[in-house]
């Protein structure tokens, strides 16, 4: 019982974040509600279309959701119940806050992008920077949610090779990013996303009444990580989607451009960001209600038995279900479905393991054509201006899919939170400049500046390795010298509206 109060005071605390947090940021702002939306003022039928708003807000939950609340929960839930904390404040006073505000001057300026929209407030210097990092951002993110489902669904269907996934899934891919937003993205992902909500609903509903139980230990102030990873600054890194993630400020432009009504801003944006801390909250609480299951019997059921040999292989069989995070969080996502929801949960596991990322990886390649074509200043109504981008583009994805990027993509956690904090810092500069509260914003920032320093400074897989505590002082210092030139930023001279 206590387990079940401790999970519904989290999901409660979300729900009232939304209702009076989420208010607050909008009256700090000084959301316009009289502002004609993008959508209205350059509809071309391509990538400024206007959709329902309710259709908007399922496409943008899923754009920012994906396998990041699913994988990074269980990920995170290893180091024990305080992933819980970081998910329930990191969403309600930074991730939902960062989403929100983010999309409110996206839309003030047209439907800008992220690297346009940072370059207005931080300088050119900022611009280039962002070009550079949200791009590659987006095209790692095509590249190992095209190569991670393939191998998935070759698992499931061993017959068709892994190249041949690879190709329908760019196929794919390439038809979301350069097909009108409304034929493919407008049709598909509303669905996908009632199923990605009703998936993660099941589990909450199933885990009280299974024999495991809610949350049966709870030991805040232990960490529980089974490798010794330090909660500072690692949980921070690994729990992003649930809590802030930088990727979600590049997918808003595109939602935003299909809005109708700028008083659906905070529904949008804010409540979407709630809505995936919500998901986030329900497979951390999974993950920790299930923890020291053991896997043999589950396993031994996980895709009809194909993977049973490959599992024996690697010595996964008999493992508890912590161990089986770390060592294939795919097949742990297969167990916990199958342990609570029996047959119809490897349909859920499947459709969380392969459904959900690619359809993360579509859009943030549409996003990086829409990027490209605000640096190139190439408009995309015609078919051939958006192969013109497109063709390239993929093809940077196929040659960098041919290239052990492994060590790139140990910093693709620290990359994705240093991108949150631009977006927060360039909000900061707005509010201020626009004489507004700007610490809703500068906190945040100055907590993700410390983190994302000590983090690159400290990680035993790709930092300096320094100690953790001068990291954290280096990391607080650079902070407080970022909060020191916000302070001297003139207020009254925003830069124009388009």
């Amino acid at each position: 019982m206590t387990g079940v109060l401790i999970f519904g005071a989290c999901a409660l605390l979300l729900v009232l974040g939304y209702l009076l947090y989420g208010r607050l940021a909008e009256r700090v702002y000084g959301v316009d509600f009289r502002m004609v939306m993008p959508c209205r003022r350059q509809a071309d039928g391509v990538d400024y279309v206007a959709m329902p708003t309710w259709r908007v807000f399922l496409i943008q939950l899923l754009n920012i959701a994906g396998l990041g609340p699913v994988f990074g929960a269980f990920a995170g839930c290893l180091f024990g119940p305080v992933a819980l904390v970081w998910i329930v404040v990191g969403c309600i006073l930074a991730g939902a806050v960062h989403d929100f505000l983010s999309a409110v001057a996206s839309a003030e300026h047209g439907g800008e992008n992220l690297p346009e929209l940072v370059g207005r407030y931080l300088g050119r210097p900022a611009r280039y920077l962002m070009r550079c990092l949200c791009v590659l951002l987006m095209l790692l993110v095509g590249v190992v949610f095209t190569t991670g489902p393939a191998g998935m669904l070759h698992a499931l269907v061993a017959e068709v090779p892994v190249i041949w996934w690879c190709v329908i899934i760019l196929v794919y891919y390439f038809l979301a990013t350069v097909l009108p937003i409304d034929v493919i993205i407008g049709k598909i992902y509303p669905i996908f996303g009632v199923l990605f909500i009703l998936m993660a609903a099941s589990m909450a509903v199933s885990l009280p009444c299974s024999a495991v139980g809610v949350l049966p230990e709870m030991e805040f102030s232990l960490n529980q990580h089974p490798q010794g990873l330090s909660v500072w600054p690692m949980i921070f890194v690994t729990i992003a989607c649930g809590a802030i993630s930088g990727f979600h400020a590049t997918q808003s432009p595109m939602m935003v451009r299909c809005l109708q009504q700028a008083r659906r801003l905070r529904p949008v944006f804010y409540g979407a960001m709630v809505m995936e801390g919500l998901v986030a909250l329900i497979w951390c609480t999974v993950g920790l209600s299930l923890g020291s299951l053991e896997t043999e019997y589950v396993l031994a059921q996980a895709a009809n038995g194909k993977m049973v040999p490959q599992l024996a292989a690697a010595g996964q069989l008999g493992m508890s279900f912590r161990e089986l995070i770390l060592a294939n969080p795919a097949i742990a996502v297969n167990q916990a479905c199958t342990t609570l929801l029996g047959p119809t949960g490897a349909w859920l596991a499947v459709l969380g393991v392969v459904v959900l990322p690619i359809t993360s990886g579509d859009t943030a390649m549409r996003c990086c054509r829409l990027m490209v074509a605000d640096m190139v200043r190439m408009p995309q109504t015609t078919a051939m201006r958006r192969l013109a981008l497109a063709v390239p583009l993929f093809a940077l994805v196929i040659l960098i899919a041919n290239i052990d990027f492994s060590v790139i993509w140990r910093y693709f956690g620290w990359a994705n939170q240093a991108l949150s904090c631009f977006t927060l810092w360039t909000l900061a500069v707005l509010l201020r400049m626009r004489g507004r509260c700007h610490w809703l914003v500068t906190l945040p920032a100055m907590f993700m500046t410390t983190m994302c320093t000590t983090y690159l400074l400290s990680a035993p897989d790709c930092g300096i390795r320094l100690p953790v505590g001068i990291s954290s002082a280096v990391g607080g210092v650079a902070s407080l010298l970022i909060l020191a030139v916000l302070i001297y930023v003139r207020t009254g001279t925003p830069p124009a509206k388009n």
